[in-house]
């Protein structure tokens, strides 16, 4: 089979891990007989240097044209860069709203696994850890306070600024049940996320969310609350399958997530539309402090791969050959910097390697 890939490389790491989630991706068509072919779209602070602009009319029609679309990080340092000092519409993460939002992206999915090999890497106690947990947050990513009318004026002599929090039915709704969907696939339960004690906009997300939870009578489900969800996820974070939650409350969760389970260099993500249409990018930033010194984790960014190779290309045979090509370079003991032993655990049968050779590692796993 042959996939047209767009692919934005983006800002700071962005290039080096999508380099290598490209190879991977390559050892896939090897292995496999599949043809990928790539595009390459400007997107970010790369973009404005080229164009003026995060995101150019071209790059969104490009992007519309891929079968799905693989990102790296765009971005930069927000107190040193000449990005930051532009209106905000001219920022690098604009562009990453504008595309959302030109592709109907409602759909962020963000699993947060904690591997066995990794378990030195987690923060929390081991009797907390118990044998790791495995969940998906599943976030609104195209509604709420993100995209909602602003404004920065003076009042009254005093500057004050303004942000709305909007959300209708049918973007909760469809939300939900894509929530519920990926649950019953996985262990059938829901925790949806809100802030129903104070907020109009939740009470309503939690009234469409008990509608929907009608027509999947398998599916268990609770409401929680965005501050105890917060505490949960460091006090019992086994205890959650599907995270369901609105736009800026799973932002926060789903890196809080991440750095639980050891560094958010190992989480990827993927935002769908009602299609097969997806982007897959990790979940981490730009990182610019690390830029070019070949010491990024790209595991976030090839796991992104294979999620773009099961959802949007119903590969999972192929899928499956990343994660556990993944899995197989940690229990070697291979790690990048981000992922190694704490000072005064064991170093026994650990090697740490960079960027690129995490890569060409995880393609070596892939075999025939």
């Amino acid at each position: 089979m042959e996939y047209k890939v767009g692919v934005i490389s983006g800002d700071g790491i962005g290039p080096e891990i999508v380099s290598e989630a490209k190879k991977v991706l390559d050892r896939i068509s090897q292995v496999y007989g599949h043809t990928f072919h790539y595009e390459d779209i400007l997107m970010g602070g790369c973009s404005i240097d080229a164009t003026g602009v995060p995101l150019t009319d071209e790059a969104i029609a490009a992007a519309k044209a891929s079968d799905a679309v693989l990102m790296g990080s765009i971005g930069g340092n927000t107190a040193t860069s000449p990005w930051y000092k532009l209106a905000p519409e001219l920022r690098p993460e604009a562009g990453l709203l504008k595309l959302r939002k030109s592709l109907n992206l409602f759909a962020n999915l963000r699993p947060a696994y904690l591997y066995e090999e990794l378990k030195a890497a987690c923060p929390l106690r081991d009797d907390i850890i118990g044998d790791g947990f495995d969940m998906m947050i599943m976030r609104e990513l195209t509604g709420g306070l993100y995209f909602g009318q602003r404004s920065t004026e003076e009042v009254d002599g005093v500057l004050t600024a303004h942000d709305s929090l909007t959300y209708n039915e049918n973007e909760i709704r469809r939300i939900a049940k894509r929530g519920f969907d990926i649950a019953m696939k996985r262990r059938k339960k829901v925790t949806s996320v809100d802030k129903a004690n104070v907020l109009d906009s939740s009470r309503l997300w939690r009234k469409v969310v008990e509608e929907v939870a009608k027509d999947y009578p398998e599916v268990t489900y609770e409401h929680m609350l965005v501050d105890n969800c917060a505490m949960q996820l460091v006090k019992d974070p086994k205890q959650f399958d599907v995270i369901l939650t609105e736009n800026m409350f799973g932002d926060i969760l789903s890196d809080e997530a991440s750095m639980v389970t050891g560094s958010i260099g190992m989480l990827s993500s993927a935002s769908l539309n009602e299609t097969k249409f997806g982007l897959y990018e990790p979940s981490g930033g730009s990182a610019p402090d690390i830029a070019g010194k070949g010491i990024a984790n790209p595991i976030a960014t090839i796991l992104s791969a294979a999620m773009m190779l099961r959802y949007s290309f119903d590969l999972d045979t192929e899928a499956d050959a990343i994660e556990q090509a993944v899995k197989a370079a940690l229990h070697d003991g291979y790690r990048t910097i981000d992922i190694m032993p704490r000072e005064g655990e064991s170093m026994e049968g650990i090697t740490q390697v960079g960027t690129a050779e995490m890569g060409d590692l995880i393609c070596r796993y892939i075999v025939e």
